[in-house]
């Protein structure tokens, strides 16, 4: 499903006082957007799918 704006979503391990996390928006076509849930007007990271999968699958199994 994609949408004309990034859809963000908070990652699973964030917690309830909004420490360290990023959020992720996966719902646009051809990239995945990733940013500071502390500074969400700062900057954007842009990653194509297949290089944010591979990110998240090394991150995994570390």
């Amino acid at each position: 499903m994609t949408t004309d704006s990034p859809r963000w979503r908070t990652s699973r391990r964030s917690n309830q006082s909004g420490g360290d996390c990023v959020e992720v928006a996966d719902n646009l076509p051809g990239r995945v957007l990733v940013r500071d849930s502390k500074d969400r007007p700062g900057p954007v990271l842009a990653f194509a799918p297949d290089a944010w999968r591979s990110f998240v699958h090394d991150a995994a199994a570390r």
